[in-house]
């Protein structure tokens, strides 16, 4: 496992540079550009496990307060992917609600709801970050308050200057592969000075990354692997 102070002291071995000739601020948002990246990558290759960065201490869940009338809803920047999307009725208990589907509906979602009120029976993404409600929302037939649960994929929890100068948080993905963000980091540096590096940097880095998501995309949390003479089975 690597902190993020080892993993800018290795970036820095790597391009023969220190703190002045590779600054701080630099490095730092190099670091987040690449932990993001790397976080992209693992979203989209984490198969039936889902991948969440593990610095966060909240669960990839959030609620928000409806508003009666109130049709469309958007949400934080740092939602990658809404995978479930749930309404609380009158009666206090959440209700998951589907997402319109224009290949298998006939109608379009504004002719099946568009001018009817009550409890949402489909909701429909019209933009990365915003959904709308169809029918729309009713307060005689929902629970406005927390009313609105989302179930969401969200990017890395970056690193802050704060704590890269204590020095001790890790990358929430698994440790084998830390310093990956050193390599990525490096790169752009030896672009500029030490181009003969650039080749070999840019190899390791495919080669962890190769490595990385096949440890991800083979993670299921409901099978266990049982190893017989001849091939893993699953149960």
């Amino acid at each position: 496992m690597a902190t993020i102070t080892d993993i800018q002291l290795e970036a820095r071995d790597l391009c023969d540079a220190d703190t002045t000739s590779y600054p701080a601020a630099t490095m730092l948002r190099r670091n987040n550009k690449d932990y993001e990246t790397v976080v992209g990558w693992l979203i989209n290759a984490d198969g039936i496990w889902e991948f969440d960065d593990s610095n966060y201490t909240s669960l990839p869940i959030g609620t928000y307060t409806l508003v009666n009338a109130q049709r469309s809803y958007t949400f934080a920047a740092d939602f990658l992917d809404l995978l479930e999307v749930s309404v609380m009725d009158a009666n206090s208990i959440y209700r998951k609600i589907k997402q319109f589907d224009p290949f298998i509906e006939t109608l379009s979602v504004e002719e099946l709801y568009g001018t009817t009120t009550g409890f949402p029976q489909i909701f429909d993404m019209v933009s990365d970050d915003t959904i709308k409600f169809y029918p729309n929302i009713s307060s005689t037939n929902v629970t406005l308050t927390a009313g609105l649960q989302v179930k969401f994929k969200r990017t890395a929890q970056v690193y802050t200057s704060a704590e890269v100068t204590t020095g001790t948080k890790e990358p929430g993905f698994a440790s084998p592969w830390h310093y990956i963000l050193s390599y990525m980091a490096a790169i752009p540096f030896c672009v500029v000075y030490k181009p003969e590096r650039v080749v070999a940097y840019t190899n390791e880095v495919e080669k962890m990354k190769k490595e990385l998501i096949k440890h991800y995309s083979s993670r299921n949390k409901d099978r266990r692997n049982i190893m017989t003479n001849m091939e893993i089975q699953y149960t």
